[in-house]
């Protein structure tokens, strides 16, 4: 595997509004009958209860940060370059993003690395561009190809080893491996309050770049390539998206 040739990718969600009173009728309507199953079997009372969790699903949320990161050069020289895209202007920081992968991945030997990303990341990535209107690049595209000709890796998947019940974090897949916790600020259960509450968007920016990171480490694991030292670690100017 040349690993120079993996993106290593992110997403950080939240809510599209604050808190579900933040939403028209047509809206609140919308995630009453989602929530219904949210709540089906569960102590909570109503959708409101579990509107942070809005968060999770495309329909309903909004990406406000992509962090990736890939690897250059070899032995100990090898380092990880990691580039984010957030803000609060969506549409800008997916276009941004969108172009960027596309100049990327213009070769066939590009892949992407998310964790649970075939579940979770790129196919929310997909959807979020499909309501901002914009392009899906060729690299996420899946419809009508081969299992083969999808270049999406997944660290989850691949720490399955065709196992289908399971679900490993990412978490606790760095401890099991001996990866330095990426979790050493916030986890995904604060990002609502971080963004919408304390309003400290670049505190969740710094949480995505951390999950990169380990991703990238996880995965030279799964090959017993040696782990990439703190200092061959470049974060590389922030690509903010506002209104």
């Amino acid at each position: 595997m040349n690993f120079n040739n993996i993106l290593f990718i992110d997403i950080e969600t939240v809510s599209q509004v604050e808190t579900y009173n933040h939403l028209d009728e047509d809206w609140k309507e919308l995630w009453d009958h989602k929530a219904r199953s949210l709540i089906r079997g569960s102590d909570v009372e109503t959708s409101e209860d579990v509107y942070h969790r809005a968060a999770i699903y495309a329909e309903f949320g909004k990406i406000v940060c992509i962090s990736c990161g890939c690897l250059q050069g070899n032995g100990e020289g090898k380092k990880i370059v990691i580039k984010s895209y957030f803000g609060h202007d969506e549409k800008k920081l997916l276009l941004d993003f969108a172009a960027m992968l596309q100049s990327w991945s213009g070769s066939p030997d590009k892949f992407l690395c998310a964790h649970n990303g075939k579940e979770f990341d790129y196919p929310y990535l997909c959807r979020r561009m499909v309501i901002n209107g914009i392009e899906i690049p060729e690299i996420l595209k899946i419809s009508g190809r081969k299992p083969w000709e999808v270049r999406h890796l997944d660290t989850m998947e691949l720490w399955k080893f065709g196992d289908y019940k399971s679900f490993t974090s990412l978490k606790l897949l760095a401890k099991v491996l001996g990866i330095p916790s990426p979790k050493d600020d916030i986890d995904g259960s604060m990002v609502h309050s971080v963004y919408w509450v304390e309003k400290d968007l670049e505190r969740i920016v710094l949480y995505c770049q951390k999950d990169v990171i380990t991703m990238a480490q996880v995965l030279l694991r799964f090959h017993c390539e040696p782990l990439i030292p703190a200092p061959n670690v470049e974060i590389k100017t922030l690509r903010k998206a506002d209104v």
